[in-house]
């Protein structure tokens, strides 16, 4: 049996399954920067509401289980004027569990018809890859974001080493999504 997965914007009544989630992935993949112990009530509460106040939060549920998140990606304004055609920090996290199996994609095209359908002031969306993360950075280039450049020795890796961040941004585009 298939199962069917569908998005939602996250409320911040979501906020202790974000937590377990963002644990989850940061125990198991090193997916995204933080460690376990830095994924806070107060780090979880301030990217909610600041994408509720300025950007874009959305997650999934696990049909057989709706208490219990598998996927959020979020991304807002930095809010300074100068960059309020932008949306950046954008961070998207799978639970290892369920990779592999279009979630991620599914959460992604969704995010962008949201950008292309809401926020038509919105013609730039940045995030930053670990360089050594090449299935992210392929999974991002899918969805028509560019690398930009590199961070050299910006992020501490699991042994201790220092690698590149790979800066990538999507830009609207005249003709429409490149989904």
């Amino acid at each position: 049996m298939q199962l069917k997965y569908s998005v939602r914007g996250a409320e911040l009544s979501d906020l202790y399954k974000i937590m377990v989630l963002y644990r989850a992935i940061a125990a198991r993949s090193g997916g995204i920067a933080r460690q376990a112990d830095e994924i806070t009530e107060a780090h979880v509460r301030n990217f909610i509401e600041r994408c509720h106040e300025k950007g874009i939060i959305l997650v999934i549920e696990d049909p057989s289980n709706p208490e219990t998140l598998i996927a959020e990606v979020h991304t807002c304004s930095p809010g300074i004027r100068v960059f309020s055609h932008l949306f950046s920090d954008l961070t998207i996290a799978v639970h290892p569990d369920y990779q592999g199996k279009g979630i991620g994609s599914l959460l992604f095209r969704t995010l962008l018809q949201e950008i292309e359908s809401k926020h038509p002031e919105i013609i730039r969306v940045e995030l930053v890859a670990k360089e050594s993360n090449q299935k992210a950075i392929r999974f991002y280039k899918k969805f028509g974001f560019r690398a930009e450049g590199r961070l050299e020795k910006r992020i501490s890796g699991k042994t201790g080493e220092l690698e590149a961040d790979i800066p990538m941004a999507w830009v609207r585009q005249e003709q429409g999504p490149p989904f």
